[in-house]
């Protein structure tokens, strides 16, 4: 087949899964909390920057909220990463042909992190992979001009690389990489480095990114504090935790796809002072310093996988091209092969499917029949929280309009928002870590009303320690659990809280505590 129509195929095929997908999934934890910056609209926020946001209110304004808000809410990262996919394969195809392209975006739909979760969830890790794989694309670009004076070719790089600093703080690593692949190679620093060109691009991409740096400014740089804060932690060597952050990114990205790119990183290094004039100098550089950043970070603290794999995206190209080759040399085994990892891929996202509707992996009740414990099982995260919410409507705790409810958890709350569906505000009553609710609103605006306290888990016992002092009095309503195919899957104890009579410290000024720990 032409590898133009197989492309064509390709993100069409797996855009429709995912709007499957999409449609059949309750939204994750993080999901549930990002939804809240749609409904409060903000140049930036605590955790992250605001593209994520905008495409969100991007989808809800086009297909609307209620019923199809799980999906209105995820369709513009489908259509971002569908995008993604394109911009690997053009970038790809233009150094090493059509079938190298097709085979660098394929590869890049059967990972784990980017195929299944970040090309459909409302994360900003969606936004991120299309900006910056179009700084990458436009930086190739402008990078092989033939005439070093000419500025039109930058002003798209740093429109892109702004863009990708909306998205996420880790396109910090794009100007990095870019740099050192300028000052290794004397035949760019001689052509570069005292051109504007460059100096024009990031210019250009901080005017994009302003409006993030002047919100930080105005909230004591508390986003830029707390995501810095992060990579922060003792300076004792501790080996389990690489050996874990490594094993993770294996599993997140797949091992099928993220050990040839390990290897091609480690080979394109160790060669790289050999290595022909050519664009894979600079994929190298900006694989290498994500990477090798969060992998050091990793030697003494743990880290999240998917953290440093962006770094890796860079070397899509590579891969593709290596698979290409591999194909002229061995067709049918290797065509096999890449029907298996694409089969594995789908195989994913069907059990996922079924076991977030009838949880048949799932250890409940007096049996012990089941794969999973139900704190293990990942799809519980998106499930059930529509039933909390209707008990709570059911038993009219908030027919009042002047009732809030809320929770010990920033997660906790973002689902109930969600589920609840703005029908009366819901806050996250935690003074060290109540993410972007200190934001939302102010301590003292809940003074003098009721409030209606979720509690999920064994924490009853917390209650009056915890509460008891901010209102007049604490008394259950009810308790339950929520059920999946009439297995329990969560236990729900509700609270009326009645009269605050102290403003709870969940403001800004205990928030930004959280950046020292």
């Amino acid at each position: 087949m032409n590898p133009k129509h197989a492309l064509g195929i390709l993100i069409a095929g797996s855009a429709l899964v995912r709007l499957i997908c999409a449609s059949s999934l309750g939204l994750g934890n993080d999901e549930a909390y990002h939804y809240l910056y749609a409904i409060h609209p903000a140049p930036s926020y605590f955790d992250h920057p605001p593209m994520m946001a905008w495409v969100e209110m991007a989808g809800l304004a086009l297909l609307g909220t209620g019923t199809a808000a799980a999906w209105a809410l995820r369709i513009g990262f489908i259509a971002l990463f569908a995008g993604s996919t394109a911009i690997l394969a053009r970038l790809t195809s233009r150094r090493y042909g059509a079938r190298a392209g097709f085979l660098a975006a394929l590869a890049l739909n059967v990972t784990g992190y980017y195929g299944l979760a970040a090309s459909m969830f409302a994360l900003p890790d969606g936004p991120l992979l299309f900006f910056w794989l179009l700084t990458l694309d436009r930086l190739t670009v402008a990078l092989d001009d033939a005439d070093s004076r000419r500025l039109t070719p930058w002003i798209p790089v740093g429109l892109a690389w702004g863009g990708a600093m909306l998205s996420k703080y880790h396109a910090v690593f794009l100007p990095m990489g870019a740099a050192l692949s300028v000052v290794l190679d004397r035949r760019m620093r001689q052509r570069w480095l005292f051109r504007p060109g460059p100096y024009l691009a990031v210019g250009v991409g901080l005017m994009v990114f302003s409006p993030v740096i002047v919100w930080n400014a105005d909230h004591g740089w508390v986003s830029f504090l707390f995501q810095g804060g992060r990579a922060v932690g003792s300076w004792v060597p501790r080996p389990d935790y690489l050996v874990a952050a490594l094993l993770g990114q294996a599993a997140y990205l797949f091992p099928w796809v993220w050990l040839p790119l390990v290897r091609i990183l480690g080979r394109s290094c160790r060669t790289y002072a050999t290595m022909p004039a050519g664009p894979e100098r600079l994929w190298t550089c900006l694989a290498a310093v994500p990477w090798g950043a969060f992998t050091a970070v990793a030697c003494f603290r743990p880290v999240l996988p998917h953290w440093g794999l962006i770094g890796l995206v860079s070397l899509f190209p590579v891969l593709g091209r290596e698979w290409a080759q591999r194909i002229e040399v061995q067709a049918r085994p290797w065509r096999r092969r890449l029907a298996v990892y694409a089969g594995l891929s789908i195989t994913l996202a069907v059990l996922a499917l079924l076991e977030f509707h009838t949880g048949f992996l799932q250890r409940g009740g007096g049996s012990r029949v089941g794969l999973l414990e139900g704190r293990r099982d990942p799809t519980l995260d998106l499930y059930g929280w529509d039933q909390v919410a209707d008990r709570i409507r059911q038993l009219g705790l908030i027919d009042d309009p002047r009732t809030f409810v809320f929770t010990r958890y920033w997660y906790q709350s973002a689902q109930l928002a969600y589920a609840l569906e703005e029908a009366r505000p819901v806050l996250c009553y935690n003074a060290e870590d109540p993410r972007g609710f200190a934001y939302w609103s102010r301590p003292e605006d809940w003074v003098g009303r009721d409030g209606i306290l979720v509690l999920i888990g064994s924490e009853a016992e917390l209650v009056a320690h915890l509460f008891g002092r901010w209102f007049d009095r604490v008394e259950n309503v009810a308790e339950f659990w929520v059920e999946r195919s009439g297995k329990p899957v969560r236990h729900v104890r509700l609270y009326r809280c009645t009269n605050q009579r102290l403003a709870f410290p969940f403001g800004p000024d205990r928030a930004e505590r959280i950046t020292s720990r």
